[in-house]
C-alpha cells in the first residue's frame, strides 16, 4: 500500500512539473520552443543518472530504501527556495482561452500527435523501465548501460539546437525513430560488449522523443496551449502504464519458450529479454512510417503555401 501511495505522489509531482514548466518554457522562448524544451528536459535523464548513482552508493553503504527516497527532499527544498523568490512570468505568447484550447484538441494533427506520443513514450520509457531485467543476463552491466544511456541523452538534449534548426522537429523525430529501430534490433541480437553499441544507438534514438514531441505541439498546434502540451504528456505516461504489463507478458512467454528449448538460468533470461526487445522494435518502426508520412504532408503544405504567395 505504501508503495502504491508513493508511486502516486511521485507521478503526481512529475505531472505537475510537466504541466507547469513545459508551457512556461514554450512561452518564454516562443521563438525557439523546441530547442529550449529539449534543453529543459536535459534533467530528466540527468536526474535518472544522478539518482541511479546516489542509490547505488547508498545501497553499498547499507542505507534503507526509505532514506534513498528521502534524498529527493533536499533538491525539493532548494527548488522551493529559488522559486518562491521569483515572480511568475506572465503568459504573453501562449493561447490561454479554454474554448480555443478545446477546439484545438480536436484537430487531426493534434490527435495524430497524441497517437504518436503513445508510441514514442513506450519506446523510450517502456524499454528503460525493463532494461535491467532485459539485459541483466547479457554479460553487460545494467547499471553502466543505464548511466551511459542517460548521460548520452542529457548531452544530446542540451545540444539539440543545430539538429532542430537543420531538420525541423518532424525531421528530428523521423531520424530518432530510425535510430531507435536500429538500436533495439542490435540489442535484441547482441551479447557482451556489443550490447553497449546497441545501447548507444538506442539512446541516441530516444534522446529527442519527449521534448521534441512537446515542442512540435507548441509550434504546429499552438491553439491547444498549455492544455495540449499537458494532455500529450499524460497520454504518453498512460500508454506506458498500459504497455508495461504487455512487455512483462512478452518476457514471461519468451522465457517459457526458451526453457522449452532446454535453456536455463542466464541463457533463458537473455533469450527472453532479447525477444522482448525485438517486439519493442515494432513501436519505432511504426513511427518511421508515421513521421515519414507527416514529413511529406507538411512539405506539400509548405510548397502549396509558397505557390499561393508567388
Amino acid at each position: 500500500m505504501v508503495a502504491i501511495e508513493l508511486e502516486f505522489l511521485i507521478g503526481f509531482a512529475n505531472g505537475s512539473v510537466e504541466a507547469a514548466c513545459n508551457p512556461m518554457i514554450a512561452d518564454i522562448y516562443h521563438k525557439n520552443k523546441t530547442t529550449m524544451l529539449n534543453r529543459f528536459h536535459v534533467w530528466f535523464p540527468g536526474g535518472i543518472l544522478i539518482g541511479a548513482l546516489t542509490s547505488y552508493f547508498m545501497t553499498r553503504w547499507g542505507m534503507a530504501w526509505q532514506l534513498q527516497i528521502a534524498v529527493m527532499i533536499l533538491p525539493t527544498l532548494v527548488y522551493g527556495y529559488l522559486l518562491l523568490r521569483q515572480p511568475l512570468p506572465a503568459s504573453n505568447h501562449i493561447e490561454t482561452d479554454t474554448r480555443t484550447n478545446l477546439r484545438g484538441l480536436l484537430s487531426p494533427l493534434y490527435l495524430f500527435l497524441v497517437l504518436c506520443m503513445t508510441l514514442t513514450a513506450t519506446t523510450e520509457l517502456g524499454t528503460q523501465q525493463w532494461i535491467e531485467r532485459i539485459l541483466g543476463a547479457s554479460g553487460a552491466s545494467p547499471m553502466l548501460i543505464m548511466a551511459m544511456m542517460t548521460g548520452l541523452m542529457a548531452v544530446g538534449r542540451y545540444f539539440a539546437g543545430p539538429l532542430v534548426h537543420r531538420f525541423n522537429p518532424v525531421g528530428v523525430l523521423l531520424g530518432s525513430s530510425i535510430a531507435a529501430v536500429a538500436g533495439l534490433y542490435t540489442l535484441s541480437i547482441a551479447t557482451g560488449a556489443t550490447v553497449y553499441v546497441g545501447a548507444i544507438i538506442f539512446a541516441l534514438g530516444v534522446t529527442y522523443y519527449w521534448p521534441t514531441m512537446v515542442g512540435f505541439v507548441a509550434e504546429y498546434t499552438p491553439q491547444t496551449g498549455a492544455l495540449g502540451m499537458s494532455l500529450l504528456g499524460g497520454a504518453g505516461m498512460f500508454a506506458v502504464s498500459l504497455w508495461n504489463p504487455v512487455i512483462g507478458h512478452w518476457i514471461d512467454s519468451a522465457r517459457m519458450e526458451a526453457e522449452a528449448q532446454q535453456l536455463t538460468g542466464a541463457a533463458a533470461e537473455l533469450a527472453a529479454g532479447q525477444a522482448a526487445l525485438l517486439h519493442l522494435a515494432a513501436f519505432p518502426a511504426v513511427l518511421v512510417i508515421a513521421f515519414g508520412a507527416l514529413t511529406l504532408v507538411l512539405r506539400r503544405q509548405k510548397n502549396a503555401a509558397q505557390l499561393a504567395l508567388s
